[in-house]
């Protein structure tokens, strides 16, 4: 270990409180610290990790080494959980850069007749801790990129409801733009409920749908392709004029699927299919009854 190395070991080894100390009074006065008791901790935990990774690596420059495991382990924990709470990266990366301040004037107080030693042992921890901050900010990233997609995911699910409308017909209604992953969606979903509810019709309403294009339209041909594979049938309804005008002109060969304009229209198609019929119970009530 050389000199500065060594000197940033005893440091944080025999000075550890009054740097923790320091550290935690430079939070408070540049707003990058959380609740106190949360504070603490994080900071006496990633102090004795930094001196865990001076002592086992005999240096403080190789950051990707295994003697900063566990200093690598602490700041992703501490970045993935200031993403999940919506603290910035900015944030984040603050927390760690406070602690400059109580190193370097640690270092001065240790070295400071020793001029050479101590702007050695100032760059090299300076080095260490943009590293550190570096690393936080990209573990953030990742980590707000991961909560978007499961965001992202878990709207998906929530915009694709297969509803059972009554026995054996499930209705699907689309809004929004169709496109590759959410037909897996769709697909998967509508496929599960066929086999639970042992449903022989599904209604796939497109209303919502502002435009189809051909890959919109291969996207609805492989869902009905799959609904048919597991012996059911499917009805596409919401073709409006424009959509109608759209398929005609791009070639798409919908022969074979029932295609209605409207959800209702839809609706009473299933209903013959499968032997339901709408009557009112008493002319000029409104009420209306289902038979099979």
């Amino acid at each position: 270990m050389n000199q500065h190395s060594a000197a940033v070991q005893d440091l944080l080894s025999t000075h550890k409180d009054q740097v923790l100390a320091e550290w935690q009074d430079e939070l408070r006065t540049t707003g990058g610290g959380r609740a106190l008791h949360t504070e603490v901790r994080e900071t006496g935990e990633l102090l004795e990790a930094l001196l865990a990774g001076v002592r086992s690596s005999g240096g403080i420059e190789d950051f990707e080494g295994a003697g900063w495991a566990r200093l690598r382990e602490l700041l992703s924990a501490l970045s993935a959980s200031r993403a999940a709470q919506g603290s910035t990266a900015a944030d984040t990366s603050r927390f760690v850069l406070a602690l400059k301040k109580p190193l370097f004037f640690g270092l001065q107080r240790l070295l400071g007749k020793q001029p050479e030693v101590l702007v050695s042992a100032t760059w090299e921890l300076s080095t260490l801790l943009d590293t550190m901050a570096q690393f936080t900010v990209t573990t953030y990233q990742r980590s707000r990129e991961e909560v978007i997609v499961r965001q992202q995911q878990e709207l998906l699910e929530l915009s694709t409801p297969v509803v059972k409308l009554w026995e054996g017909v499930l209705a699907v209604p689309m809004i929004g733009t169709l496109d590759s992953g959410r037909t897996q969606l769709v697909m998967e979903a509508l496929l599960e409920r066929i086999v639970d509810t042992g449903s022989a019709l599904a209604i796939i309403d497109i209303t919502g749908v502002p435009t189809v294009d051909t890959l919109v339209a291969q996207h609805l041909l492989k869902t009905v392709t799959a609904i048919r594979l597991m012996g059911a049938d499917c009805i596409i309804s919401g073709i409006r004029p424009q959509i109608a005008q759209t398929i005609v002109h791009l070639g798409i060969d919908l022969e074979g699927i029932t295609t209605k304009a409207t959800l209702a229209d839809a609706l009473a198609v299933a209903l013959k299919r499968t032997g339901f019929v709408v009557s009112r119970t008493k002319p000029g009530t409104g009420a209306t009854g289902l038979a099979g």
